[in-house]
């Protein structure tokens, strides 16, 4: 094999090298941007579960409040009733 060969020898396996290294760096590229995008997808849907979880803290302290309302006032009616019995007997 002559000098001009073994250039063109050296030269394909440098140009195969690079190519491979391209593909490399593009492709470890390509999944560092999926898992940011999975990882911001994941945060979003974190963040929408919690939206939720505080909608329905909120709701279910509105639905106590007036529950304890209702119970205060019929604490009151039945000590009335109470009262009013024992002033009977």
């Amino acid at each position: 094999m002559n000098s001009r060969g073994w250039q063109e020898v050296i030269g394909a396996v440098g140009i195969f090298g690079m190519v491979i290294v391209i593909v490399t760096i593009v492709v470890w590229n390509m999944a560092a941007t999926w898992r940011a995008r999975a990882i911001l997808a994941r945060d979003y849907e974190y963040r929408t579960l919690a939206e939720k979880a505080n909608q329905n803290q909120d709701a279910i302290e509105r639905k106590l409040t007036d529950i304890n309302e209702h119970l205060a006032d019929l604490r009151t009616r039945v000590h009335s009733v109470e009262r009013v019995l024992k002033e009977i007997e």
